[in-house]
């Protein structure tokens, strides 16, 4: 980072490629702890205020948005959570993932999710953008893996974009894919390479995670690498909520690289969690670092968090973040 951004921040045996089954199905989970609505409505700012559009990370949904929907609503703000293919009510849990479990079949059920690419997440959030845009500015906002949507949405549709705000997400650049990012090494420290996955056939084309296991040792990995300040309790009902397979394509193989003359025209922030151990903050810095040598004319905006890779426990102070931007946003 800058000194101009440092300025700007606030202070708030598998191989590791094997690894990476667990990782990309575990970053970019944020939770809901409280009743799920997968949108918040308010007349208040009226026509032309900006809509903000959140997008979830791997494995999770629109409910992972609920605490920072409500706030966002509450305090007079338009703001709808995705549910990207393949996720939400879409989700596909396979039935040897449920009780009583089936742990031999887990490892070879097959999934539709493995024919879903990042152009397909694209594609959905787009059509959410257009009709967003028709009431004023679009503030897209991604957590974790859900970095690699926005890229490939303002890659196609920077006009339909008044802000990219990056949650502590993945946003490569000089890295084509996730995979590459997190095998650097300001990415070895991550604690993703530490959950183990279940162990499915690459032909499967899935990676899928069994969070529903009832080792404790696999509890206290999750604990530490998503929500290492929250409560047992509180982890037990993210994991509750977190599901099991993510198309293996989207974090490992595809190009999800933000294009300068495009992705690089619209203007951004990144949100750094200093406690995030899924992705270091050293890594956070890199992709900072590598997005401002793409281009140099639109740097990012740089604010800083003391969260784990849940994000804050009080969603009012990643409401404030997105307020600031609003303001950037008319």
């Amino acid at each position: 980072m800058t000194k101009e951004q440092h300025s700007d921040a606030q202070a708030g045996g598998t191989s590791r490629r094997s690894a990476l089954k667990a990782a990309v199905a575990g970053a970019g989970t944020i939770a809901a702890l409280g009743a799920a609505t997968p949108a918040a409505h308010a007349d208040g700012p009226g026509r032309g205020a900006p809509t903000f559009v959140l997008v979830h990370g791997s494995g999770s949904n629109s409910f992972a948005w609920q605490p920072l929907l409500r706030e966002l609503g509450l305090r007079g703000h338009r703001a709808i959570a995705v549910d990207l293919p393949g996720h939400g009510l879409g989700a596909y849990l396979p039935e040897s993932y449920q009780s009583p479990q089936d742990l031999d079949r887990l490892r070879t059920e097959p999934s539709p999710l493995s024919k879903v690419t990042l152009a397909d997440f694209a594609a959905h959030v787009i059509a959410t953008v257009r009709q967003a845009r028709r009431n004023g500015p679009v503030v897209l906002v991604g957590a974790s893996l859900g970095g690699a949507t926005l890229n490939a949405v303002a890659n196609q549709v920077p006009e339909l974009i008044a802000h990219l705000v990056y949650t502590s997400a993945f946003c490569p650049t000089k890295h084509p894919s996730v995979l590459q990012l997190v095998l650097t090494p300001e990415g070895a420290g991550s604690s993703m390479f530490r959950i183990p996955p279940v162990q499915t056939p690459p032909e499967l084309g899935v990676n899928r995670v069994n969070w529903r296991s009832a080792d404790p040792a696999f509890f206290a990995i999750v604990k530490d690498s998503l929500a290492a300040d929250r409560t047992d309790a509180e982890v037990r009902t993210l994991m509750n909520i977190l599901e099991p397979d993510e198309s293996a394509s989207i974090g490992l193989t595809e190009d999800a690289r933000g294009l300068p003359a495009t992705w690089g025209r619209v203007p951004r922030t990144f949100v750094r969690y200093t406690q995030d151990h899924t992705i270091p903050l050293s890594l956070q810095d890199l992709m900072i670092r590598e997005a401002d040598e793409v281009t140099p004319h639109n740097r990012f905006r740089v604010r800083s968090l003391s969260a784990p890779h849940l994000g804050p426990r009080d969603p009012a102070l990643l409401a404030d973040e997105l307020e600031l931007v609003a303001r950037l946003s008319h």
